[in-house]
């Protein structure tokens, strides 16, 4: 995934642009593991915002994570797709904007699955469920099976935390 547009946001401090490339090696590939935190930002029904820690997985240039469907986020998700993830990562802060839709998507639950477990969680596809199954989770992603969620950025702000420093906006198509 590369972003149609990319905007320097330090040209105030006379910064060179920051490419997406930055954010992308910042992010790898696979599980990102407890550390560094990561957090899912919804709206509710009501307007309220809300926002959770979850865990991620980067996979083909998007973001996964699951969660219980009786969780609030997951019901803000299903009634507003709208979500944003945030996240520190070495060198760099990220916001990223976009949607969540659950994935339906034997194969890809399965790759998603054995990447969560190369990262230390022992997950497991259930295909039938269309989750992931587990023997334990994090106690707000409520109680398993856990449906797995696709992250489509089509914003991102990334902020350098070391060098070189810089800032950049990248839009993506969508």
């Amino acid at each position: 995934m590369q972003p149609i547009r990319t905007d320097n946001l330090a040209k105030l401090y006379d910064m060179p642009d920051m490419g997406w490339e930055r954010a992308q090696e910042a992010l790898g590939e696979g599980s990102v593991g407890r550390e560094p935190a990561a957090f899912l930002g919804t709206v509710g029904q009501d307007g309220r915002p809300h926002v959770a820690g979850i865990g991620i997985v980067v996979h083909g240039g998007a973001l996964f994570f699951c969660m219980g469907l009786r969780t609030g986020k997951a019901r803000n998700l299903m009634h507003n797709p709208a979500c944003t993830v945030a996240l520190r990562l070495e060198g760099l802060d990220l916001s990223l904007e976009g949607e969540a839709r659950r994935v339906e998507d034997p194969e890809l639950l399965e790759t998603v699955a054995a990447l969560y477990a190369e990262g230390g969680w022992p997950a497991r596809a259930d295909v039938e469920a269309m989750a992931l199954a587990a023997p334990y989770s994090a106690q707000s992603a409520g109680p398993g099976p856990w449906p797995l969620w696709r992250f489509t950025i089509n914003k991102a702000v990334g902020v350098a935390t070391a060098e070189p420093h810089s800032a950049s906006r990248w839009t993506f198509a969508g």
